[in-house]
């Protein structure tokens, strides 16, 4: 399925990393590809490398993870572990186009891309850590495919200097992801002003890269224009794996992607004030004017005569120093809302 690259005026994209949750299962991969459909996702994404594209197998320090939630992993074992098989993705584009879903992924060295393009993928992502690799971009540039690319941990240089090179080696389109590579992101660490910052300074499609576990930083995002949000899908969290700690379930996604569409159709409407179509109904409990007591024909009105109350069927009470002195035309009872024909004229 090849679906438009999102512009600013668009609903958001709503972007189902499977990551490794997946955890070692073909059928799993695929199981994940319908939950993400049934959760509401548009985009389903992968992650193409391998331990040895990747990283190095080899000794020392340096290929330890020390701190977050892979301590003392090697980085060899887990990104053996993560991967998702290359041999699964022809099955995995193909059951989500039948899906109605748009599958892409993100390489992390030039033969993922070779790949991929044998898969004629329609985008592809750049992850924050390989905003740096400046000859994967070039690589990824030159497939003239529009490309996601995460901002996590790059400076406001590394930026500059990778969408320099995407558009100069030829990418038609990029969209640019705030996001903090911390794995789960707590609130207060969003740094969410960054979406319409990245956006008027790249005119860029913006969204969010989103780490955590709550809905907050998608509705959020939604309300400072982000049009692209990507999140990883588990199955079950207690199931394990790499990626599940910072995943959302099934039911947990579809809850946030049903929040994150309420948001949108409350951000719709242009500025507008007064009564509308939802609320034109509650016009009538408004306050207004009405008789506080039985008055005769040919009296005149006092304050003592008048009580401003709900509902609005009397004259507005703006009107009030107007009414006051005014003869009645008729008898008139306690609790009748005022109108100007009640009243002599002058």
């Amino acid at each position: 399925m090849i679906r438009p690259f999102p512009t600013a005026a668009d609903p958001m994209v709503v972007i189902a990393e499977l990551s490794g949750n997946h955890n070692g299962s073909k059928a799993r991969a695929l199981e994940l590809v319908h939950a993400a459909k049934e959760a509401g996702a548009d985009v389903v994404k992968l992650q193409t490398y391998t331990a040895d594209t990747i990283t190095m197998d080899a000794p020392g320090d340096w290929f330890t993870i020390h701190g977050g939630p892979w301590d003392g992993r090697r980085l060899y074992d887990l990104y053996g572990e993560a991967s998702t098989p290359w041999e699964w993705h022809a099955d995995l584009f193909a059951e989500a186009t039948r899906l109605g879903l748009l599958c892409f992924s993100t390489p992390f060295d030039p033969t993922a891309v070779d790949f991929l393009e044998s898969l004629a993928v329609p985008w592809y992502k750049i992850a924050s850590f390989e905003v740096v690799d400046i000859p994967l971009l070039q690589r990824v540039a030159a497939t003239r495919k529009p490309v996601i690319m995460s901002t996590g941990l790059a400076s406001g240089a590394e930026i500059d200097e990778a969408v320099a090179t995407l558009r100069a080696g030829g990418c038609p389109e990029i969209a640019l992801l705030t996001c903090v590579s911390a794995y789960p992101c707590a609130p207060g660490d969003f740094r969410l002003r960054n979406i319409p910052y990245l956006a008027a300074r790249y005119d860029s499609v913006v969204g969010l890269s989103d780490h955590s576990l709550d809905g907050t930083a998608v509705i959020a995002a939604v309300a400072l224009g982000g049009r692209l949000w990507e999140k990883h899908l588990c199955l079950r969290r207690a199931d394990g794996g790499p990626d599940s700690g910072f995943s959302l379930e099934p039911h947990e996604f579809a809850a946030q992607v049903r929040a994150l569409r309420d948001a949108e159709a409350a951000l719709a409407a242009p500025p507008a004030f007064g009564p509308g179509q939802a609320d034109a109904g509650s016009v009538v409990f408004r306050k207004s004017l009405f008789v506080g007591r039985d008055l005769p024909a040919g009296h005149r009105l006092t304050a003592a005569d008048v009580r401003c109350v709900r509902p609005g069927n009397g004259l507005p009470p703006r009107e009030l120093p107007q009414v006051l002195g005014r003869m009645t035309n008729q008898a008139l009872a306690r609790g009748t809302p005022l109108a100007w024909n009640l009243f002599t004229p002058g």
